[in-house]
């Protein structure tokens, strides 16, 4: 396939790029209007405010759309989120208008919309949710709803869209992982807040599967969630990461902290959670790689 990406040169982008491509795919990036080109090679332009240029999709056979401002960069003032949501919504709609146009414009239009997408749709629950659950509250539920509704005119052109709503996503190199791993390897790791809140996750490896998975799969459309199908509490996941460094894991951050440290974004990511089933994965067939939380985190320790 020739595939347009955006999100290029994120955690899971970048990596995506060389999957695909070892895989026999052409990834054409999708970069912004600003950007210098770094090469001669092929892109699509993303202009800040007129989006994308229909014609660039000619030959396009799926656009995967990754890009979006970081949530966990940065404590959230009132702009913050704002550039959270925009980002999101803007740039989806963006993609999902040109390729709404491309069907009439162009004479091989792209046909498949894998676009990113979050578990914070769930809100905070203690109950085990999946695809048929509905919103939650709170703001990244309503982020998500937004984001999502944003390709509504690829759907109503018949173009087959795919939210991937992910999880966390490991990876040694970054993420959320990569930020635990010194303190962890310190012995100051442990259990934020009470712990029992719920951690979706999933290893990046695992998360590019899932998307060649949507890629070949034509029935798969709408939600689809991104996450491991084992139910981990955050707790379970600081033992596990500490026993997999071989250092202590007990040392507990009070939720105090965590709301004194990083604010709303802190008492949201950290001490918020939900149980998430993958289940149009599970009826799909598809098969994880890395479903054992001590396993993965095994693996993804010794990767380069």
């Amino acid at each position: 396939m020739r595939i347009a990406l955006s999100g290029s040169s994120g955690l899971l982008g970048s990596a995506l790029s060389v999957c695909l491509t070892n895989h026999g795919h052409t990834v054409i990036p999708i970069v912004r209007a600003s950007e210098v080109p770094a090469s001669k090679a092929p892109q699509i332009s993303m202009h800040p405010a007129r989006g994308i240029v229909p014609s660039q999709l000619e030959g396009i056979d799926a656009v995967i759309h990754l890009a979006g401002a970081g949530i966990a960069d940065q404590r959230w003032s009132a702009a913050r989120k704002r550039e959270i949501l925009e980002s999101r919504v803007r740039g989806t709609r963006f993609v999902a208008e040109a390729m709404a146009t491309a069907q009439h414009e162009c004479s091989r239009p792209p046909r498949l919309l894998l676009s990113a997408s979050a578990v914070g749709y769930y809100g905070a629950t203690s109950r085990v949710v999946d695809e048929t659950s509905g919103a939650g509250l709170g703001f990244l539920a309503d982020v998500v709803q937004q984001w999502e509704d944003a390709s509504r005119s690829a759907r109503d052109a018949g173009i087959r869209v795919v939210h991937l709503r992910f999880g966390v996503i490991l990876a040694k190199q970054g993420g959320a992982l990569g930020a635990m791993l010194r303190p962890f390897r310190l012995g100051l790791g442990g259990p934020l807040g009470n712990g029992q809140q719920g951690f979706p996750w999933v290893s990046r490896d695992d998360a590019m599967e899932v998307i060649r998975f949507c890629l070949n799969d034509a029935s798969i459309e709408g939600a689809v969630n991104v996450v491991a199908p084992a139910h981990t509490t955050q707790r379970e996941f600081a033992r596990s990461l500490g026993k997999a460094l071989r250092r202590p894991a007990f040392l507990p951050m009070p939720a105090w902290v965590v709301g004194l440290l990083f604010g709303e974004m802190g008492r949201t990511l950290l001490l918020e959670g939900a149980f998430v089933a993958p289940s149009v994965l599970t009826q799909h067939g598809f098969q994880f790689k890395d479903a054992s939380l001590s396993d993965a985190l095994r693996t993804i320790l010794k990767q380069a």
